[in-house]
């Protein structure tokens, strides 16, 4: 069973805002360090955002800063994923992960879950 949903994705027209969440169940939700990537046909799985789980630090890849905001809620075991701005090259499934008492966020072998992904179409 995964152990973490992703939802919320869908289409949105160029400059439009979409929020992302996704749930945890079966984990201690508060030691995980919680990330979101994704990825598009032919390309390599990327890095998006991530939020530590010893103080919650955020990281962003530069081509989000300053348009996507990451968030966590541990009582409701789920983490956000606020998308502003959105652009046609935003277009990918997106995918959260979860890498227990991680560091380094950007590290996308080092998560131990990944949801099933969700889609997110950007028209221009």
């Amino acid at each position: 069973q995964v152990p973490l949903a992703e939802s919320g994705g869908g289409l949105v027209q160029a400059g439009g805002s979409l929020r992302l969440s996704c749930a945890a169940s079966g984990l201690t939700f508060s030691v995980y360090t919680m990330g979101w990537f994704r990825q598009v046909p032919g390309k390599e799985r990327e890095f998006v955002a991530g939020i530590t789980w010893n103080g919650g630090s955020t990281y962003y890849s530069d081509s989000v800063k300053g348009r996507f905001t990451i968030s966590r809620d541990d009582v409701k075991k789920t983490v956000y994923l606020q998308m502003n701005s959105l652009k046609p090259e935003d277009t990918a499934v997106y995918y959260c992960g979860a890498d227990h008492r991680g560091l380094r966020v950007e590290r996308r072998d080092e998560y131990d879950f990944w949801g099933q992904g969700t889609q997110v179409t950007v028209s221009s």
